[in-house]
């Protein structure tokens, strides 16, 4: 039977996949994908609880996150297509002089 110390372990686990990716590439999409990870830790963590609990409150803030992480998502690309029209490059490193 799967606890809750398992669901905790298991966000951790992405959570510092996440972490490692965002310090580490230098690919917009890749930090973008890593970030998802992040959330979608966090997302594993208040269900867990939620659950453990036996409260909603935790639920709501899922649903609230995972629309943050679509909004997330949306702007992220919006803004790699911009960028990527402009200078021909994803790499995070040579995208440190953007101006309006």
């Amino acid at each position: 039977m799967l606890t809750l110390s398992h669901y905790l372990i298991l966000s951790l686990l992405l959570f510092s996949i996440g972490v490692a990716g965002v310090l580490t590439r230098r690919n917009i999409i890749v930090v973008l994908m890593s970030l998802e990870l992040i959330f979608n830790s966090v997302n594993i963590s208040l269900a867990a609880f939620s659950y453990y609990l036996h409260s909603l409150t935790g639920m709501v803030f899922v649903v609230f996150n995972i629309t943050i992480a679509a909004a997330e998502v949306a702007v992220g690309l919006a803004i790699l297509v911009c960028v990527y029209r402009r200078r021909r490059t994803t790499n995070v490193d040579e995208l440190d002089e953007l101006k309006g």
